[in-house]
């Protein structure tokens, strides 16, 4: 018998066929994803089908697995396609294994407990910051944010801290054009205000969001570095103006940036 025969018994008719049509679904399937990660805003059918370059009938067949293994949703309003929890969780799992999400909860619950206030972890992706673990305050009125939300890089305490962690030619490619938006009155949208604003924060070492997410709140946050000297995520401190009044700021961002340079050193990183 041949080495070919012989590779092919007990092998159903049409096998071969069939495991490359699933990979080729596989690999369509993965780059769907990719776009709608990088959209957080959320993408329409057609807009997603020209970007993976699919007919519109194979985009939505393939949404629709996706949708029903919990990777992919569809607002109902719009009809926008996002990442689902599930994208989410795997993501996040590969963090964990890098242990900078394991690492950083204790710290992140002893900022709670000195400060009061809620204490966030977040990580860059393209132009926004992602939440990935959080420790809540007690207080009544305190500050949560959903597991997975974003905020702009440019509009967000952590955002803020990782611009100054980038190298400068990283952060002028990011802020170029006329892309940033205004998402309160106080937001430093103009490049030349965030490269200001930059300056101050690589002084201080910690980043400062005055109302500039969100009216009525205040926040602090410090960058987390790898061994590359490069920023890996940042963590937060945030609370109601109430409680954290300009003169408080300080020594916020004092405790803040203690923690963040104790979870480089841990992580066996390196500060800039």
């Amino acid at each position: 018998m041949s080495e070919a025969k012989r590779r092919s018994v007990g092998r159903p008719a049409g096998t071969a066929k069939a495991s490359g049509g699933h990979s080729q679904s596989l690999v369509r399937g993965l780059t769907l994803l990719e776009h709608l990660a990088a959209s957080p805003l959320g993408l329409a059918l057609s807009e997603l089908a020209e970007m993976a370059e699919l007919a519109p009938s194979t985009t939505h067949r393939l949404l629709q697995a996706l949708q029903g293994q919990g990777f992919v949703t569809q607002e109902s309003e719009q009809g926008l396609w996002r990442i689902d929890v599930k994208t989410f969780r795997i993501g996040n799992s590969f963090l964990e294994a890098r242990d900078v999400v394991a690492t950083s909860r204790p710290f992140l619950r002893r900022l709670t407990l000195d400060t009061g206030e809620t204490a966030n972890l977040g990580i860059r992706d393209g132009a926004t910051a992602v939440f990935l673990a959080q420790h809540e305050s007690t207080q009544m009125m305190r500050m949560i944010t959903k597991l997975g939300s974003r905020a702009p890089l440019h509009a967000s305490g952590v955002g803020k801290a990782l611009l100054a962690g980038m190298s400068d030619d990283e952060r002028a490619e990011l802020l170029k054009g006329d892309t940033l938006s205004r998402v309160t009155p106080n937001t430093f949208f103009d490049p030349e205000a965030i490269e200001a604003e930059v300056r101050v924060i690589r002084r201080q070492g910690f980043a400062c969001d005055r109302e500039e997410h969100a009216i009525g709140l205040h926040c602090v946050a410090a960058c987390i570095f790898d061994e590359r000297r490069m920023p890996i995520a940042a963590i937060s401190v945030s609370g109601p103006m109430a409680r954290i009044p300009e003169e408080r700021l300080l020594s916020l961002g004092a405790l803040v940036r203690e923690a963040a340079n104790n979870i480089t050193a841990k992580l066996g990183g390196r500060l800039p």
